[in-house]
């Protein structure tokens, strides 16, 4: 209509789309309003294993696996010199898995004294800190705010479902979920009016409803309002807003521009936006969308230091100890080679203190036996004259 000269513009609420900047003028956004998904959300209650919440099971695992070699390269670090780190097998063990796991309460009872021990510990405390600190945080939010779920997570779970999907009939979105994002058109339901999504969305897939609606931002918030059993999920995944249309270089596509950007400098706009679209029926619940669990990914770099930290400690202890070994006089070095690492492992099993004295042992013993040495030979001397 604006094309053909029958409209001078066209004051609406209509999505700035680069197909339309094609044909017409469109003034600045009064508006932004990109597409969201909204499904419906259901209260969270509480269990028994609800400490487990705020991490992931693979979270759990790694975090099981890390106390385990950080207890073991402690372990192997500490044990020449630290008698708290010896004794029969099964109560190294038992020490492993206490020292690691004491750590996470700061309350270890066995003292590290090698310089490569603490190092390792400083790290792993760190880290220990941090989980900590994240752990109480999560909890605290999942035990005292109540919590609401929804199957859908956002535009990508619901892309690669297969579950049906509503939109507004006759806008854009149509072309936008089949063109975009791949979503086959078959599994895409028109609706027409805010009636239609609340009886589709409380159907569900099951009983010829849709698992979510997808429109803009403004219409959602519009729509949820006056409805508590639904929410916007995920993030607007399309950036977007609404203007007015004028025909190409139209003067009143300019001066209602300027009006516009008025508006929204004096903060009018925004005023016009929160008494309008913000109400919610939900406010006064005190509820939220529940926060996903912590992942592996918000951590890695935590977990790649202690890696780290702990290869290099050992690295550097195995060179401290081959180098102690070859100085060691009861080294074998012209042995088979599988002599050689008997007698290393056999090194390596002793206490550091026995290790420095036993040369001190033999330097005494042969200092002892050439004075004895030297007075068998004097007193022979003695004799033959």
């Amino acid at each position: 209509m604006i094309q053909i000269g029958e409209f001078d513009g066209v004051v609406g609420d209509i999505t700035i789309t680069t197909g339309r900047t094609k044909m017409v003028d469109f003034t600045q956004p009064y508006i932004e309003s990109g597409l969201v998904v909204v499904a419906p959300i259901r209260k969270l209650n509480s269990s028994a294993w609800a400490f487990l919440r705020p991490f992931t099971p693979m979270m759990w695992g790694v975090i099981g696996i890390f106390f385990l070699v950080v207890g073991t390269v402690v372990w192997i670090l500490e044990r020449r010199t630290n008698e708290d780190f010896r004794g029969p097998p099964r109560k190294q063990f038992v020490t492993i898995i206490w020292f690691s796991f004491s750590t996470l309460f700061f309350s270890q009872k066995e003292k590290t004294g090698s310089t490569l021990g603490r190092f390792v510990l400083i790290i792993w405390l760190f880290v220990v800190l941090i989980l900590n600190s994240s752990y109480i945080a999560s909890l605290t939010s999942i035990l005292t705010v109540e919590q609401l779920s929804s199957p859908v997570k956002g535009i990508e779970s619901l892309a690669t479902g297969g579950d049906p999907i509503g939109f507004q009939k006759g806008s854009f979105a149509e072309n936008y979920l089949t063109d975009e994002l791949n979503i086959h058109r078959s599994r895409l339901v028109p609706l027409n009016s805010p009636e239609e999504y609340e009886k589709a969305l409380q159907d569900g897939p099951s009983a010829g409803g849709v698992a979510a609606v997808i429109d803009e931002r403004a219409y959602m918030e519009l729509f949820l309002s006056s409805r508590c059993g639904y929410s916007i999920v995920g993030q607007e995944f399309t950036k977007m807003g609404w203007g007015f249309a004028f025909p190409r270089d139209s003067p009143l596509a300019i001066d209602m521009s300027t009006a516009v950007l008025k508006l929204s400098e004096k903060g009018d706009l925004q005023k016009i936006h929160d008494k309008w679209l913000m109400k919610s029926a939900c406010s006064a619940q005190g509820a939220k969308q529940a926060v996903d669990r912590l992942q592996i990914k918000s951590f890695w770099g935590l977990f790649l230091l202690s890696g780290i930290a702990c290869f290099l400690a050992l690295v550097l202890h195995v060179i401290r100890m081959v180098h102690q070994y070859y100085k060691h006089p009861d080294s074998d070095c012209e042995s088979s080679q599988s002599r050689r690492l008997q007698s290393f492992v056999s090194f390596v099993n002793k206490r550091e203190r026995e290790v420095k004295s036993r040369p001190k042992r033999m330097r005494t013993e042969k200092a002892s036996s050439k004075i004895v040495h030297e007075d068998s030979s004097i007193n022979g001397l003695d004799e033959s004259v």
